[in-house]
C-alpha cells in the first residue's frame, strides 16, 4: 500500500489554491492534513488573544471543509519540527508538503525539518502560497532589497504576473488507520473568564467560505468606490479581507485575479489598481521582514536607536488602550479595535501617530497591543506599519509628519458617523461636558519634534 502524504497547514487554512494540498492530492495516495500549534520553538512569537480566537474558528472551518471531501485534519501542539517528525513516524508517511513562511524563526524550523526528512528518504516540497511575489524575487538593480514601496511595486509589475489560482480538490482520500490528535476545544483558544469576544463574534465569521463571500461582496458592491472613499472609516468601502488573508483562508492570487477580472474601466479601473497596490504593500511588508527579521523589536532605521523616549507614563498608555484619551477619533478607533478586533486603516495611522508622537510612547508598545487585539495581526504587517507611523521603518512617513486627529476627523469623518458609533460622548450637545484630551495636541507636537531633533543631533 502506498505511503500517505502529510500536508502541514500553517497560515494557509484553505483548500482552494493551496499548492501544498494540491501536490499531495495529485500523488494519488492517502493524505493527512496536520496543524501544529507551536508556541515553543525558538523565536516563535505566541499568538495574541484575538488571533487565538480567530484561529479556533478557522481550524474548525478547515476541518469541516476537509471532511466534506473525505479528508481529515490532525491537531497537535508543541515544537513543530519535533511534532511533524512524530506524525511522520506514526503515519509511516512517504512525503511532506507545506507552503512557505518568511519569518526567520519559521524558516529555521522549516529548513532543519526539510533537511532532516530528506535525509531520511522522504519527499519534501514547499511552495509559494501566501504572497504574490516572494521576497527574494524582487531586487533593485544593484541586487539589494527595496526600501521604498513605489520602486518595489514597479519592479513587481515588471515581473511575470501572479500565477492563476489552483482549483480545490474534489476528493481527498485518508488513511484507514486514524492518526491521534488533539481536540480543538482542549487548546482553549477561546476566552472564557471573562468571555470578551462577543464583539468579535458579532463582526466576523472565520473560515474559507466567509473569505470567499467577503471578496465577492467587495468586488460587487465596494470596489468601484474604493479609490475615493477608502479613507473614510464610516463608509465600509474597504475589503475587510485582511484577517482572511492573514490566516490564508483566501490566497492573494485569488484576490488578485478576481479583482483584475472585475476591474472594468475608468474610475472602476482606478479603484482596482489602488486596491491591487494594497496587496503590493502587504508583499512589501513581508519583503522587509524577510530581509530584517527583527522588525518587531528593532528600529529598521538604526538612527532611531538614539530617540530620547521619556519615562513611560502607564496611565497615558492605559488611556490610549482603553479609548479614554479625550481625543474623539483616537477614542473611537481604540474602541472599535477592542470590540471588533479590527480598526480602519486610516484610523490605525491616527492612533499610532498619537501614541508615538503626542504621548511619546515607544512604537513597540503599540505594536504589542495591536498584536494582542487585532484579528489580522501578522509578523510582517503589524511591526512594518507601526515603524512606518513612527518614522523608523522602510518607506516611513517622516517623523515630523504628525497626524492631527482633529483635522483627520474633519477630513475623513466630516459628519461624525464613525465617532458617533464608537465614542458618542464626544458629540454631546454641551462641549464643556465632553471628555477633555489628556494632552495638548499642539504642545505635544512641539515636544515630539524637539525629541526628533535631539535624536538627529545624537546620530550625526
Amino acid at each position: 500500500m502506498s505511503k500517505p502524504s502529510i500536508v502541514w497547514f500553517r497560515d494557509d487554512l484553505r483548500i482552494a489554491d493551496n499548492p501544498a494540498l494540491r501536490a499531495a492530492v495529485d500523488l494519488g495516495v492517502p493524505v493527512i492534513g496536520v496543524y501544529v500549534l507551536d508556541e515553543e520553538s525558538d523565536g516563535i512569537r505566541p499568538l495574541g488573544g484575538a488571533a487565538r480566537w480567530w484561529l479556533h474558528g478557522s481550524l474548525r472551518s478547515l476541518a469541516e471543509r476537509l471532511a466534506e471531501r473525505g479528508g481529515r485534519l490532525v491537531l497537535r501542539r508543541g515544537p513543530a519540527g519535533h511534532v511533524v517528525r512524530e506524525i511522520v513516524a506514526d503515519a509511516h508517511a512517504g512525503a511532506v508538503f507545506w507552503n512557505r513562511r518568511y519569518g526567520a524563526p519559521e524558516r529555521e524550523v522549516d529548513t532543519e525539518l526539510k533537511d532532516g526528512l530528506r535525509a531520511d528518504g522522504l519527499t519534501v516540497e514547499s511552495f509559494a502560497a501566501s504572497v504574490l511575489f516572494e521576497p527574494w524575487t524582487v531586487r533593485t538593480g544593484a541586487g539589494t532589497p527595496f526600501s521604498v514601496f513605489t520602486p518595489f511595486w514597479r519592479a513587481c509589475q515588471g515581473l511575470p504576473p501572479p500565477r492563476a489560482p489552483l482549483p480545490e480538490p474534489r476528493q481527498i482520500s485518508s488513511p484507514r488507520a486514524a492518526i491521534a490528535g488533539d481536540d480543538l476545544d482542549d487548546w482553549m483558544l477561546l476566552p472564557t473568564a471573562p468571555d470578551w469576544a462577543g464583539g468579535l463574534r458579532e463582526t466576523w465569521e472565520p473560515g474559507e467560505p466567509a473569505a470567499r463571500s467577503r471578496l465577492r461582496t467587495f468586488l460587487d458592491e465596494d470596489l468601484g468606490s474604493y479609490d475615493h472613499s477608502r479613507d473614510e472609516p464610516a463608509t465600509g468601502s474597504t475589503s475587510r479581507l485582511s484577517p482572511h488573508l492573514r490566516w490564508g483562508e483566501i490566497s492573494p492570487n485569488t484576490v488578485w485575479h478576481e479583482t483584475v477580472a472585475a476591474r472594468g474601466t475608468g474610475a472602476h479601473a482606478a479603484s482596482a489598481a489602488r486596491f491591487l497596490s494594497e496587496l503590493g504593500w502587504r508583499d512589501f511588508a513581508w519583503h522587509t521582514l524577510f530581509h530584517s527579521p527583527e522588525l518587531a523589536t528593532r528600529n529598521w532605521r538604526p538612527e532611531f536607536d538614539a530617540f530620547p523616549w521619556p519615562r513611560l507614563k502607564p496611565t497615558q498608555l492605559e488611556a490610549w488602550q482603553q479609548g479614554r484619551t479625550g481625543v474623539p477619533l483616537v477614542d473611537a478607533g481604540m474602541r472599535e479595535l477592542w470590540h471588533t478586533g479590527f480598526m480602519h486603516n486610516r484610523v490605525r495611522m491616527v492612533v499610532g501617530s498619537f501614541l508615538v508622537k503626542n504621548l511619546l510612547i515607544d512604537w513597540r508598545r503599540g505594536e504589542q497591543w495591536f498584536w494582542d487585539t487585532l484579528v489580522d495581526a501578522d509578523a510582517a504587517s503589524n511591526p512594518f506599519n507601526w515603524q512606518w507611523v513612527a518614522g523608523s521603518g522602510a518607506d516611513a512617513a517622516p517623523y515630523f509628519r504628525v497626524f492631527n486627529p482633529e483635522l483627520q476627523a474633519k477630513k475623513f469623518d466630516s459628519h461624525g458617523e464613525y465617532i458617533r458609533q464608537w465614542a458618542p460622548e464626544h458629540l454631546g450637545a454641551a462641549e464643556d461636558l465632553a471628555p477633555q484630551p489628556i494632552v495638548d495636541l499642539t504642545e505635544t507636537r512641539k515636544a515630539a519634534l524637539a525629541a526628533y531633533e535631539q535624536m538627529r543631533r545624537a546620530s550625526r
